[in-house]
């Protein structure tokens, strides 16, 4: 058995097995070692796709994963799963990209917020994408929430992938940086990917006219590379996000907007919802920020540890 350690990318994950490519593009399948799921890793998946590892390959020519490379970053949501704290979607990422849909399925707001605060919460750069725009009588809800991102300085951008409008700025979004995408199942992510990407040939599902709801084509994390540079982490469709580790005492600062008006508050500490004389309440009530974000923030603040927001 040779024991040479090998460094290598996680590139697909599915449940207890990863997919690594490692030396010049070959790819391995390989497992943890044992002893990792004793280590009291508070998540449903120690590692995740984006992750360097360190392995060696055994007599049956299989990766055995011993060393997670240290991160510069992840991305987490807390797990559907209440005997564990959270999920890792992606790890080592330039940038995180929601796909959302002003129909067919509805993203809430409330979804939203919640993406943009887990990014904020691991310094990772949030881009919000509505795709869809091409359904009938969506243009005011389009317009509401370009709006409302755009007040607050977050990068939107309209695209459709059924009537090809602005994909080339989608695509340029994406150069030479490791993106990874998420949304609710059914908003469109394998068939963006597929109009900017067609040799991928990613699989797709018509959205239930019934439930509204899209069928998940996407079952695990994978990441691609893009001819143009770069690499893509499509994530399987997420029905809710609930936010993890951050205190509540802290939650307004992975607000930007709120956090620029802390040092306006009469309280070092004011948070936001029963101080007199607080900056941000006032920003509220005179439209320099929008009333759903500070929806989104009382919901969060008050909600149950365990509970997720769709």
């Amino acid at each position: 058995m040779s024991k040479n350690l090998q460094e290598g990318l996680i590139i697909k994950s599915t449940g207890k097995n990863y997919t690594i490519q490692y030396g010049d593009g070959q790819q391995i399948m390989g497992i943890i070692k044992g002893k990792w799921r004793l280590k009291g890793l508070r998540t449903t998946n120690p590692l995740a796709v984006g992750d360097h590892i360190k392995f060696f390959i055994d007599d049956h020519h299989k990766a055995i994963i011993t060393e997670l490379v240290p991160r510069k970053n992840h991305i987490v949501r807390r797990s559907i799963n209440l005997s564990k704290e959270a999920h890792i979607i992606a790890a080592n990422v330039d940038q995180a990209i929601l796909i959302v849909t002003p129909d067919k399925p509805v993203t809430s707001y409330g979804f939203i917020d919640r993406f943009l605060v887990a990014a904020e919460s691991y310094h990772i750069s949030a881009h919000i994408v509505i795709n869809k725009i091409d359904l009938p009588q969506v243009k005011k809800k389009v317009e509401q929430i370009m709006m409302t991102y755009a007040l607050i300085d977050y990068p939107i951008m309209m695209v459709s992938a059924e009537e090809n409008i602005n994909l080339n700025e989608f695509k340029k979004l994406l150069m030479n940086k490791v993106s990874a995408l998420a949304g609710h199942s059914g908003v469109g992510k394998s068939t963006l990917i597929n109009k900017i990407e067609p040799g991928l040939n990613l699989h797709t599902v018509e959205i239930s006219d019934y439930h509204q709801m899209g069928q998940h084509t996407t079952t695990f994390a994978e990441m691609y590379p893009l001819t143009n540079g770069g690499f893509i982490i499509d994530t399987p469709g997420i029905k809710g996000f609930g936010v993890i580790g951050i205190e509540k005492e802290e939650l307004a600062l992975y607000f930007p907007e709120m956090a620029a008006l802390l040092p306006e508050c009469k309280f070092y500490n004011c948070t936001h919802i029963n101080e007199p004389n607080c900056a941000v309440k006032l920003a509220v009530e005179q439209g320099s920020i929008p009333e759903t974000r500070y929806y989104s923030y009382l919901n969060m603040f008050n909600e149950d540890k365990n509970q997720t927001y769709r």
